[in-house]
């Protein structure tokens, strides 16, 4: 025991001893001996602690794996529900899309537009198709536009589970201008110059150039929604048709998602035409994919459309002829006038009871047809490459023969029969081709709610993350010009 002396003891001077009872003699140590062995004690409980909650560690994360906890115990999420990146919605003013439809009335010279784009861009119910579809699912059809697209991508980009509301924690920016809104009533008369089908874009442009995310990148990271084919918007000189939108020098690094693309351009994407069928949720889904696999197909093959009258050698014309010829074996429905634009069921029935479904180019190449068409699990038949295969790389199958038909143009203005090349194929293969076309839906439709479908990517998804993960591609070393 230490001295509780500062000085010293004499060596020369023995100490005086003296008999103190016991309680006496330990009365001056005891504030240190209390103290020595209180933290004794504390070491001990210590170390039983630390040897008891190791054990229960182990044990637990055998048994129980729990999740991790940050330093303010709030659970972190270790799943990331946006892999590819978030992408930032720009607050345009209205002039460039909201007020468009406000204005439906002045969308097109022939009549109001303004049943078309209701129910966010969906348009009317589809009222007529009950008795062909299942009663389930008579809430999940519309009547919608094919060029509804630029509509329906804002509402479900506004919801979009990764969009961000911090632009500089964006991978990508979407600007949501309704360019085909914009250009559509000034197509069809004389009364408008090129300077009125440009004026939206170019005023588009110059407000967009002017963010900083934009300066940041030129443009490489963001992307817009264009609601018709890449020809309207590709005017070369003052008196072709359309815009020069996608002419316009700020223009030349956005991705566009068009319904139908440039094949030689890369900032052109095609995606799928908007159809009828807008299902709430991945059952409604399973629902249309079952009555279409097991729906009774009395028809090899059909037809819909117009022939053009004005065209010499008009390949539609030639298709119609052979529809007609063929004993039966394919159903017409001739589209001249405005039979299929006022809501009939005719078509769907038509794609509904066939094994096959021809798909010609349109106007363009594309036409909504092969999604119709699809979406009611008939398979189709192509007469150019361009009409999808080189369009939808994205939504569709990367095998053409595994889910269509090839039959070359030429060799069918040259007499190929075209009943002649579908009965050559075996019954189980017609099935093998239907069911890749049934498997691809979910790929090819665009759902109704706002959030799209809970636990299933819809067209809108695999676009959006198409070009989430191209702008992570164009940011290799390289890449870019």
């Amino acid at each position: 025991m230490l001295p509780l002396t500062d000085k010293p003891l004499s060596p020369h001077k023995p100490q005086q001893l003296h008999r103190k009872n016991s309680f006496s003699s330990l009365k001056p140590y005891l504030p240190r001996t209390w103290l020595i062995f209180f933290v004794f004690f504390l070491q001990i409980i210590l170390v039983i602690f630390v040897r008891n909650f190791h054990f229960f560690s182990v044990i637990t994360t055998r048994h129980h794996q729990p999740p991790i906890i940050s330093a303010n115990f709030t659970a972190v999420n270790t799943v990331d529900d946006c892999p590819s990146g978030k992408v930032y919605v720009y607050n345009l003013p209205s002039f460039f899309n909201t007020e468009l439809l406000e204005n439906c009335r002045e969308l097109n010279p022939f009549g109001s537009r303004c049943d078309t784009y209701t129910n966010d861009g969906l348009g009317r119910s589809a009222t007529k198709l009950a008795g062909v579809i299942p009663e389930s699912l008579t809430g999940a059809w519309y009547w919608t536009d094919q060029f509804a697209s630029e509509i329906i991508y804002h509402n479900r980009m506004l919801s979009y589970k990764c969009r961000t509301l911090e632009a500089e924690s964006a991978t990508a920016y979407y600007i949501p201008f309704y360019a085909g809104l914009a250009v559509g009533k000034y197509l069809w008369t004389n009364n408008y110059t090129a300077e009125d089908r440009d004026r939206h874009c170019e005023m588009m442009l110059q407000w967009v150039h002017d963010q900083p995310y934009w300066k940041k990148s030129d443009g490489w990271d963001h992307f817009i929604t264009m609601g018709r084919i890449t020809w309207d918007f590709r005017r070369s000189s003052e008196q072709d048709w359309g815009s020069r939108c996608i002419y316009l020098p700020g223009m030349r690094n956005i991705t566009r998602l068009l319904i139908e693309r440039n094949s030689w351009d890369y900032f052109d994407v095609g995606v799928p035409y908007p159809t009828g069928f807008h299902p709430s949720s991945p059952s409604d889904v399973a629902t249309w994919q079952e009555f279409v696999r097991t729906r009774v197909r009395t028809t090899l093959f059909c037809f819909a459309g117009a022939t053009r009258g004005l065209i010499k050698n008009d390949f539609r014309g030639l298709l119609l002829n052979q529809c007609y010829n063929s004993s039966g074996s394919c159903r017409v429905v001739d589209c001249g006038g405005s039979k299929c634009s006022n809501g009939t069921s005719l078509i769907l029935e038509s794609f509904l009871g066939s094994d096959f479904c021809l798909q010609p180019r349109g106007d363009s190449f594309t036409r909504r047809s092969i999604f119709d068409c699809m979406i009611a699990g008939s398979v189709p038949v192509f007469f150019w490459n361009r009409t999808a295969y080189s369009q939808y790389e994205w939504f569709l199958p990367g095998r053409p023969e595994s889910y269509s038909v090839f039959i070359d143009k030429k060799e069918v203005l040259n007499g190929k029969s075209i009943k002649g090349v579908l009965e050559n194929f075996s019954k189980d293969e017609v099935r093998k081709m239907r069911e890749k076309v049934i498997e691809y839906i979910p790929r090819i439709v665009y759902a109704k709610p706002h959030e799209g479908l809970q636990g299933m990517k819809d067209a809108f998804d695999y676009a959006v993350e198409g070009v989430l993960n191209r702008v992570k591609e164009q940011e290799k070393v390289g890449f870019k010009w």
